[in-house]
This record gives structure tokens, sequence and C-alpha cells, in this order.
């Protein structure tokens, strides 16, 4: 999920770096000391470290002190709901931040993480009613429809995210990046059809740029067009676009053209996708790719810890169980092996359809 962080320009993306300059907020800068409020401070500036470094869980209980010793209440706050609202927490996130915001603290900040928590509490209505409004209140704020569209990726709320970009696209026609939003969760919803012309949309007002770039390669791989792809992400690694995303793209869909020991791209694909996972280790498409990389060369243990990462981080996802059943068989535990078939069959069952093309968001 992507969170805006207090006091830095840094964000922690679980898709896509949908913003790249978060509104600033404040953190403390005060001097040490051994004061009861210095206490507060200081904790505040380890919790603050932490919640950059993407440490969430680390950084609550020094989040939580510093808020009892008093410190900054706005900077305080904003990280602790960053924290929540990153850990699946959105219960305590939500009345954190209607407690800041009707303390006078209406920031961006505070109405993205607001909107991110409500989604991740599947409360779609309050969500839609309170983007709409904070839309209306500040019309310039285009990124807080990227948070959402990111959150509502994470929750696979795939309507709901459909309905912000429309909202989001009624006021920011030109915007690359909502009509890219957009096209993903078309495809997700199976509207492929209408998905095709956002993705054009999106490429044709960001021809040179990441957005533009993606939006190209995914059109690709929903038209299986998979050296078309190939060749998009390899032009955009070598122009200095490799960031996780596209390092875990290009990993994926060598290993569906069908890349393997002994293939001369093979090293490159492993490689890809180590240093994807080293970017982002919580990037389940990448898990997973890793997870068959492992299967491929024997290494059923190392496969099983991808795999189970992935299914951790993406438990709907059909293409994990099968790796899984195959790594447990080989490591001769038949009792997981049959469990996660079973788990597969009944995943098909609830939800029979067409397994996703590389690196699309229903992979993660």
């Amino acid at each position: 999920m992507t969170l805006v962080f207090v006091g830095t320009r840094a964000a922690h993306s679980q898709v896509i770096p949908r913003n790249p300059d978060p509104a600033p907020a404040a953190q403390a800068n005060a001097a040490p000391g051994n004061q009861p409020q210095d206490q507060g401070r200081d904790e505040l500036r380890t919790g603050a470290a932490l919640t950059r470094s993407g440490a969430l869980r680390d950084a609550i209980p020094h989040l939580l002190a510093a808020r009892a010793d008093g410190a900054d209440p706005y900077a305080t706050g904003v990280n602790l709901a960053i924290c929540y609202v990153g850990t699946g927490a959105g219960a305590q996130a939500v009345p954190l931040l209607e407690s800041l915001r009707s303390s006078g603290y209406r920031t961006p900040a505070t109405a993205t993480l607001l909107v991110q928590a409500y989604i991740a509490m599947n409360r779609p209505k309050d969500a839609y009613d309170f983007l709409s409004a904070t839309a209306a209140a500040a019309p310039g704020n285009e990124t807080i429809f990227a948070y959402a569209a990111d959150a509502c990726t994470d929750g696979h709320q795939y309507s709901l995210g459909l309905r912000m970009m429309d909202l989001g696209l009624a006021m920011f026609p030109a915007s690359a990046r909502l009509h890219y939003e957009k096209a993903l969760f078309l495809a997700q919803l199976d509207k492929i059809e209408e998905a095709r012309p956002e993705f054009d949309r999106a490429a044709d007002l960001d021809p040179n740029g990441y957005i533009g770039c993606l939006a190209r390669v995914q059109k690709d791989l929903y038209d299986d067009d998979l050296k078309g792809a190939n060749r998009l992400l390899d032009q955009a690694i070598h122009a200095g676009r490799s960031d996780y995303r596209m390092l875990s793209l290009l990993g994926t869909v060598l290993l569906d053209e069908g890349v393997a020991p002994g293939d001369p791209r093979f090293p490159e694909a492993q490689s890809a996708l180590e240093e994807s996972a080293r970017e982002r280790p919580d990037f389940s498409a990448t898990q997973i790719a890793l997870g068959k990389i492992d299967l491929m060369l024997g290494q059923y243990r190392e496969a099983v810890q991808h795999l189970e990462a992935g299914r951790a981080l993406e438990p709907d996802n059909p293409a994990v169980y099968t790796s899984l059943a195959v790594a447990y068989r080989h490591l001769g535990e038949r009792e997981k092996a049959s469990q996660a078939s079973a788990e597969l069959g009944q995943l098909l069952v609830r939800k029979p359809v067409q397994a996703p093309p590389p690196g699309s968001p229903a992979a993660h």
C-alpha cells in the first residue's frame, strides 16, 4: 500500500510509486534531553525513522510512547496512522484520524490516510463519500485518488476503485495515472475491451514516462503479447526505469516465455526478480516468481519459503497453489501438498476465472 510519510518525500508502495512527492508534514526536530517532553520527542524521532524505513510494527510502541508523553500530536498521530493502515489495523486508524481532523488537522495526509483506512475496513460508502467531499473541498489534490486506487487494489475492491477513478477523471481528465488505474480496474472486472482504450489514453498522455510504459506493457500482457511486453520492459530498464515493478514484470514475463535453466536469459530473469525482492520483499508477484525459479533449480525448501510468502500476501491467487503442491510433494510432505491442491480447488470453485497475465494486480 502506498503511504504518506511524515517529514520525508519517500513512499512505501505495494504496487507502483503512485505519488513521488507526498505532501510535506511536520516532524520533531528538537534537541534531545532528559525531561518527559524531551523523551517524547526522542520516541517520536525513533518512531518516525522506523516508519520511514518501513518497519511499521516496530515503530508503533515508540509512537504510542511519544503520544503518551505529549509529543507533537500531528506528527505522532499521522505516523501512527500510517503504521496502523500499513499493518492492516484500520479499526485503530479510523478513530485516530477522525480525531486529528476534528482537532483541526484537515491536511492532505490525514485525508488520504482516512480514505485508505475506510477502504481497508471494507467501508466503501464511507470511503467514496469522504473522497468525494474531500476532493470537492480541495479540487487540486489528484494524488488522493492514486492512493485510493492503491488501497482498492490491495483490498480487491475493483468496482469501488473504478467508481473512484471516474470521480477523479471528472476532475483530472488528462491524468495518465488515473486513466492507467481505471484500465487496471476494468481489466480486473473482465471488461478488457473497455480497458484497452484507457491503457492507450494513459500511454498517449505519458508517452515517454513510467506510467505510459506500464500502460503499454499491461496492454500487451492482457493481449498475450509476451514478446511485445518483454521488448518494452527491456527498453524501459535500459532507459533507467528499473524499479521493483519493472524488474518483477521482466522476470515473470521471461518465465512465461519459457526461459529455464540453461537458457541464456534465465540468469537475467533470476537476477531481475532477486533485485526486485531486495527492493520490495512484500511484493507477492516477485515472491511467487522466485518460488518458480527455485522449483526449476530443484531448491524446494527455498521455493516453499517464497511461495508461502506469496500466499500470505495474495491468498486468492491460484498461481501459488500449484507450485506449492509441487514443492511440498518433492519434499515428501504429502499432507501439505494435498492441502495446497485442495485449497486451489476450493478457490477455483469460488472464483472460476482465468489466470491473470504476468505481473497484473491480481497476481500480486
